[in-house]
């Protein structure tokens, strides 16, 4: 197969990614092979090269977001994915006809209690009704059509996960194709316990929301858990999360209210009628409106918008824990807040604000609130905030280049 590229993931595997890649290039003399280096801390980099693979090196994020970004570095056509560590033959996968083929183990080794592979099992029957054997294997062969369908794919280790569904629910054919593979086995031991507690978060949060971020990324939406600080911000999330999911292109005041009725005219509608029957004051329902609209201006970069939240979560009482808890991995591009979170944590310092300020002090609020949501109409806060140095060091700072 002339056209295929052969993709491998892998973080810390200097042991064992050059004989990974020789036998790759063995089993497929014509594909280029092109290992996503997921910010390794040791040699896998130079080792990879060494066999003859191409390198592309990435901070370190997941296994899906290296894939995501190395991807992209390839030419078209069909794709092969495998894990560092395997030992066996994949050619069948790419023999087997399928849009997506899966391998399928014929011998266990190792491993857990079974309960994440049950429960990513359940979860793609659950999305696409497609009775997954090996519902976690990284051994995939992807046609040039599932590529496109599901690149980029879902962060971490949700990523395998949420591929089948993809293809599955786009109507492509999807087979599991049985092979003598080995891989190196995760013990009943600590580290194995963490290894599969996380791939059980990221296939469950590969499976709800998702959106792609500025470079392309798909991660999972994670802001309404704010919706745990009580019932108007449950509301506000919920309306926040009917924007992620059916929202249009529009952006900004003036183009949802030109477009008519869209999920960002829900927005405006609702989020202030919620600060209203929350604080049963017309100030309470602009500050609430406002401050939510602001914070999700602001959440066009990681970490910037809970940056902005924690600022001035200190001058009117609002709850940190969960901004503090939901920072590194929003700056680290694991996680996106979303319209959910952005809004209903604007609405939480809106809310806040009313009982902490005086009635001059809110309509000095307002006024600030509202001459920062004109200047969104009017410029980019991104790109004022990348004009302003002291503004320019404090957004970047703690995220990843």
């Amino acid at each position: 197969m002339a056209d295929l590229t052969i993709l491998v993931a892998a973080r810390d595997e200097e042991e064992r990614i050059g004989e990974t890649v020789r036998a790759l290039a063995r089993s497929f003399p014509a594909a280029e092979i092109v290992v996503a280096d997921d910010g390794s801390r040791d040699g896998t980099a130079g080792a990879a090269e060494r066999a003859g693979a191409r390198v592309v090196r990435l901070p370190r994020r997941g296994k899906g977001q290296a894939l995501t970004l190395a991807e992209r570095e390839l030419g078209p056509g069909p794709l092969l994915l495998s894990d560092a560590d395997l030992v066996g033959e994949l050619a069948p996968l790419a023999e087997a006809g399928a849009d997506l083929a899966v391998a399928r183990f014929e011998r266990r080794e190792g491993g857990g209690f079974g309960i994440a592979k049950g429960v990513a099992r359940a979860l793609i029957r659950l999305r696409s009704g497609f009775d997954a054997s090996e519902p976690l294997s990284g051994q995939r062969f992807l046609s040039a059509v599932a590529r496109e369908t599901c690149f980029p794919v879902a962060a971490g280790f949700g990523c395998e996960t949420r591929m089948t569904i993809d293809a599955v629910r786009a109507g492509l054919d999807v087979r599991e194709v049985d092979l003598p593979l080995r891989h190196r086995p995760t013990g009943r031991d600590l580290g194995g316990f963490f290894h599969r507690g996380r791939q059980l978060l990221e296939a469950l949060l590969a499976c709800g929301p998702q959106a792609v971020n500025r470079r392309g990324i798909r991660l999972p939406i994670v802001g309404w858990v704010a919706g745990v600080e009580g019932a108007p911000a449950a509301a506000v999330a919920a309306v926040g999360l009917a924007d992620d999911l059916w929202s249009g292109p529009e952006r900004g005041f003036r183009r949802h209210l030109g477009t008519g009725t869209t999920t960002g005219v829900l927005k405006l509608v609702a989020i202030p009628l919620i600060g209203f029957l929350t604080t049963r004051r017309l100030s309470g329902a602009v500050l609430t409106g406002l401050a939510a609209n602001a914070l999700n201006q602001l959440d066009t970069a990681p970490g910037r918008a809970l940056k902005a939240y924690l600022a001035a979560a200190v001058f009117v009482d609002a709850p940190t824990g969960l901004a503090v808890l939901l920072l590194p991995y929003d700056l680290r591009e694991m996680v996106m807040l979303g319209d959910a979170g952005s809004n209903s944590l604007g609405a939480l310092l809106g809310l806040k604000s009313v009982g902490r300020l005086t009635g001059r002090g809110r309509a000095a609020a307002i006024g600030a609130l509202a001459g920062l949501t004109l200047l969104g109409e009017l410029v980019s806060l991104g790109d004022l905030i990348e004009r302003t140095p002291v503004l320019r060091e404090l957004d970047r700072a703690g995220r990843q280049a």
